[in-house]
Parts: structure tokens; C-alpha cells; sequence
């Protein structure tokens, strides 16, 4: 059975509090796992949520701050010390590769997992599979980062009442979809568009044209919110969102499920970041996330 849903292993802005870890973020997406921002922390984290090396396939690093990348030494040595027996790969800012060289050679251990390395410096398309095409965009913060977004492919919904109109049943409907058409019938005549899930993860970062893009029509969106409204200016200046900047991006982009993470420490009640949110006009499902909260994502509409 398939399994897409958002493990969250930690939520914390810059250093960790008693209560939240620093970021790092799992993406089950089928029989995939990404581990987004491993900050320090993650292997532990990922052990408390049931979380192990095997289930990582890919990771992707928004910027090379430490509360989003110093967890990579001890992700990277676990990797190898499991003898994961699969490829993973990495992506990461190009202009960060001296910080990811010294985080992946950070201490001395043996080798024994092929790890790519596929740094990002455009915007576009990064990997395709059959589930999913992975995309970057560039975003606005003090050091280059990019956020990153994945979208399955749309499919087909087969509609039973056009089926039977045209006698086919069975087997027959199986082969219709993968032959296109049968007896002259052809496959949009008894299906319709099933439209692909979308994910986007956007941390760090001003509002800017990337943040949109990559929320567009989004299923889920994890996005920062380090600040409380009243504090804008404060965001603007060290490259950060409010939860109310996060909430209208939401709304105008027409997410169903918004994630906020990435906090302040200098805030207690995290009740006042769904507050400002709804104040904002996002009428969605919403998420102010904890550590080792565990999030699935939308049924398809």
C-alpha cells in the first residue's frame, strides 16, 4: 500500500529549545523517503520517529545554514554505517559545496553507499521518476537557497456509468487503460483527468516570485514562519516569513494542507501562529507542526 505523508523531525528557527529539535523533515512518498534540512539532530530524531537510513532515498538542502544542514555529517555516516544497499542522492546549492564537502568528510569513517552528489543552481526540473518530477526554485535569504517541490503526474479516473454505457468490464477496463482505447472506444471517453498530487517545501526565505511558484496549487505546503506578524520587520530584514505572509501566499496559491514550522524561540503560545494564519483568510486545513508530528498528505481530489 502506498504511503505519502510528512514525518516532521524537528521545527526549531536557528537553535533548538527543550521542546523543539532543529529542523528535518521526511517525506514518505510511496516507497521513497527525502529527508529535507537534516539540521543537528535528525539521526536521533529520525530513531525517535521510527524513521532508519534504508528509508532514505534522496536529500535536499534548502541553504547552508546550520540549523538546516549540520545534521548531514552524522545522516550521511549512518548511511554508510547501515550499508544502505541503494543509491541516494543529494541536492543542495552549488554555491554551498566547500559546506557540504566538510559536513559529508567531516570525521573519518569507511564508505560503503554510493552517494550522488546533484547540486542545484537554476531554477527547473531536477530528477524525474515515474511518481514524481522533483523541481527547485531559487528563493531570498542572506546565502543562496532554493525551495523544492514535487508533482506526480496526472492520471486517469475511470468513471463506472461510461464503462458499463459502452459494455466494457473486467479485464477489458485494465486493457483500455493501457492500450488507449478498445473496440473504438477510446480511454477519455469512459475516464476523466485524475490530477497529480503537488508538495512543496519552502523554508528560508523573503517573499519573493520562488515562494509562489513553488506553492502554486500545492496539495501540501511546509513553509517557514518564523515570525509573528507583528515582527515583519524583522522578517524582511534576516530573510524570513511571518505565519501571515505564509497563510495569504496559502490562500492565493490555493493550497489545501499548509504546514508551519520553523519558529522563534522568542515565541510560547504556538496557538498565536494558526491564529494570525486564519486571520490571514486561509480557509484550508492547517498545521502548526511539532516535533515528531506525523502528517498525511490529502487524499487526491
Amino acid at each position: 500500500m502506498s504511503v505519502r505523508e510528512l514525518v516532521v523531525l524537528g521545527t526549531a528557527s536557528q537553535v533548538p529549545t527543550r521542546h523543539r529539535n532543529h529542523n528535518g523533515y521526511l517525506l514518505r512518498w510511496d516507497g521513497e523517503g527525502i529527508l529535507f534540512d537534516p539540521g543537528e539532530g535528525t539521526q536521533r530524531q529520525m530513531l525517535r520517529a521510527g524513521a532508519a537510513a534504508h528509508d532514505l532515498n534522496r536529500i535536499c538542502v534548502t541553504h547552508f545554514h546550520g540549523d538546516h544542514s549540520l545534521g548531514l555529517a552524522g545522516v550521511i555516516q549512518r548511511i554508510n554505517l547501515d550499508k544502505v544497499p541503494h543509491e541516494i542522492t543529494a541536492h543542495y546549492p552549488r554555491s554551498g559545496q566547500r559546506f557540504f564537502d566538510r559536513l559529508r568528510y567531516a570525521t573519518a569513517y569507511r564508505e560503503t553507499v554510493a552517494l550522488t552528489e546533484a547540486p542545484v543552481d537554476t531554477d527547473g526540473p531536477l530528477h524525474r521518476t515515474a511518481g514524481y518530477t522533483l523541481e527547485a526554485r531559487r528563493l531570498s535569504h542572506p546565502v543562496e537557497a532554493f525551495g523544492y517541490r514535487l508533482v506526480e503526474p496526472d492520471g486517469r479516473r475511470m468513471l463506472p456509468d461510461r464503462l458499463a454505457a459502452h459494455g466494457i468490464k473486467g479485464p477489458d477496463i485494465g486493457r483500455i487503460q493501457r492500450e488507449g482505447t478498445l473496440d473504438g472506444v477510446p480511454l477519455e471517453e469512459v475516464s476523466e483527468v485524475r490530477r497529480g498530487q503537488r508538495f512543496a517545501f519552502v523554508m528560508d526565505t523573503r517573499l519573493c516570485d520562488g515562494v509562489y511558484a513553488l506553492a502554486e496549487g500545492c496539495d501540501m505546503l511546509v513553509i517557514e514562519s518564523t515570525f509573528l506578524d507583528e515582527d515583519e520587520e524583522l522578517a524582511v530584514e534576516f530573510g524570513h516569513l511571518t505565519a501571515g505572509q505564509a497563510a495569504r501566499v496559502a490562500r492565493d496559491a490555493g493550497v489545501r494542507h499548509l504546514v508551519l514550522t520553523h519558529f522563534s524561540q522568542r515565541y510560547t503560545d504556538p496557538e498565536e501562529f494558526e491564529r494570525q494564519a486564519r486571520a490571514a483568510g486561509y480557509e484550508g486545513e492547517l498545521t502548526v507542526a511539532h516535533d515528531l508530528l506525523r502528517v498525511p498528505l490529502p487524499k487526491r481530489r
